[in-house]
């Protein structure tokens, strides 16, 4: 099966799945098992706010499609804040306390970069569910293309650091396919496809709600940093 194909499949596969097919919900509901995350990540002192929960800004089909990947147990939601270093098994406060993560670096709610995050351990594949603010706008009421390439690059990095380990973006190649209004709902879908040494291969693309419109594609390659390496090498 070539790389084209089986992404078709894939996006195939969590279109089904948004669009209302049967699903097993969790044993424990989606925020009570994010509190427990939440509580255990960080000191009861330094609790932050995790962003990637629905908020009143969040449009109709933001909250619908998050509501249904949340009631599947093949996925597991990624909490965010405005402050973020991650590896597999931890988050943790920057130790300057001022260093904020760059898509979460506005403090009014629906303005720039609102998204959550769904990760697939079986299947190395991470899912964004992305609605564009009016601060991200390029050309006539559209996302800029550089704000896309910084949350694909958010989506696909996020499920390498889950995944697999720290990794930095050595290289990434962007098509894009359709302007993405500003406000509307898009799923962005990663999966690693290759992993040789240190290097991570992997594909995006990104789709509006219903799948019906592709806007942009991507492959990535990422380098694993080695535990106290300051800079990824090839």
């Amino acid at each position: 099966m070539s790389p084209e194909s089986g992404t078709g499949t894939m996006l195939y596969e969590i279109s089904r799945i948004i669009q209302g097919g049967a699903a097993v919900c969790r044993h424990a509901s989606t925020a009570a098992a994010a509190r427990v995350e939440h509580e255990h990540l960080f000191p009861a002192a330094l609790q932050p706010r995790d962003y990637a929960v629905p908020n009143p800004t969040w449009n109709p089909e933001t909250k619908r499609l998050y509501e249904e990947l949340s009631r599947d147990p093949s996925w597991r939601r990624l909490p965010s804040y405005e402050e973020f270093a991650g590896s597999r098994s931890s988050m943790s406060l920057e130790a300057d306390g001022e260093t904020r993560f760059f898509t979460r670096n506005l403090d009014q709610e629906g303005i720039g970069f609102e998204y959550c995050m769904f990760y697939n351990e079986a299947e190395k594949r991470t899912v964004f569910i992305f609605q564009p603010g009016p601060y991200l706008g390029g050309l006539a009421g559209y996302t800029h293309g550089g704000c896309i390439a910084t949350i694909v690059d958010s989506t696909v990095g996020a499920g390498i650091v889950n995944g697999i380990g720290p990794a930095m973006t050595a290289n990434l190649n962007l098509d894009y396919r359709s302007p993405i209004p500003l406000g509307s709902t898009v799923l962005i879908d990663s999966r690693v496809e290759k992993v040789d040494g240190q290097k991570v291969y992997t594909r995006c693309q990104v789709r509006s709600h219903d799948s019906a419109v592709l806007h942009s594609e991507a492959t990535a390659l990422y380098v694993m940093l080695k535990s106290g390496e300051s800079e990824a090498r090839l």
